[in-house]
């Protein structure tokens, strides 16, 4: 047997035990490699979701994450974008069980979100925003901010407070790292989460938007609404964003 068979067995039966010992390797060294993969990948996952995993009795959250090690084939070997392959694996292959919450996937969804805020680059002190500048910039999202929609109330869900129904209105969310360096949520108005939706769409333009643009685009939206009344809503919401480092200019100085 050659060397990448011999390889591929070893990585084989480290992802799934059931399958034959490789040939020459005795069951305990195989034991001890295959838990310090295993309680790697184990680890990570519970300290990504440390919410969802306390919903489940530890049986099923190892074997939750058993099936994950076996099924899932990871594209990165970077820890910290296992949390997204966990996700994804949740999203994709995973076939829902009457042990999982309804919410799983939503509450899955917004603690990877919490994650990617925390590991974000931080946004250079040149593309801060001073408020009362705000009309002088060309606005986009930071990177440790991101916007998000649930059925869910996910910011109240723990072990005491399990919803088993979406709540009457959808919720909305922008999830970012604040001034101190903490991952906050900021719940929003479904006007406030299109504004920021918009401007997260529009950070993919090396411009970003202007705020005059913004009230145009507002504007073809609400035509009930004059733009002296959208202008007086959206400047304080924009600044209440530049403020907390959620809104920021797309230009480096």
């Amino acid at each position: 047997m050659g060397f990448i068979e011999v390889q591929q067995q070893f990585m084989d039966y480290i992802r799934d035990p059931s399958l034959p010992l490789p040939e020459g390797i005795e069951s305990r060294r195989m034991k001890i490699y295959r838990e310090l993969f295993f309680n790697n990948i184990a680890g990570f996952v519970s300290s990504a979701f440390p919410v969802l995993k306390s919903l489940y009795q530890d049986e099923q959250w190892q074997a939750l994450v058993q099936q994950f090690f076996v099924t899932h084939d990871c594209k990165t070997p970077i820890f910290v974008e296992i949390a997204g392959e966990f996700l994804g694996f949740l999203q994709h292959e995973y076939q829902v069980t009457e042990h999982d919450p309804v919410f799983m996937l939503q509450l899955a969804h917004y603690e990877w979100l919490e994650l990617c805020v925390a590991v974000a680059p931080d946004t250079p002190t040149s593309q801060i925003i001073h408020i009362d500048d705000l009309n002088n910039h060309q606005l986009c999202l930071a990177a440790c901010a991101k916007v998000a929609q649930y059925a869910f109330d996910v910011q109240h869900i723990s072990v005491d407070y399990q919803p088993i129904e979406p709540t009457a209105q959808a919720n909305f969310f922008c999830v970012y790292r604040d001034l101190d360096d903490e991952v906050a949520f900021l719940q929003l108005t479904p006007l406030s989460a299109q504004v920021l939706a918009y401007i997260e769409q529009m950070s993919d333009s090396p411009q970003g938007v202007k705020v005059d643009a913004i009230i145009e685009w507002l504007a073809e939206h609400y035509p009930q609404m004059s733009r002296e009344t959208l202008l007086a809503g959206c400047i304080p919401l924009l600044q209440q964003f530049a403020q907390k480092g959620i809104v920021i200019s797309s230009v480096f100085e």
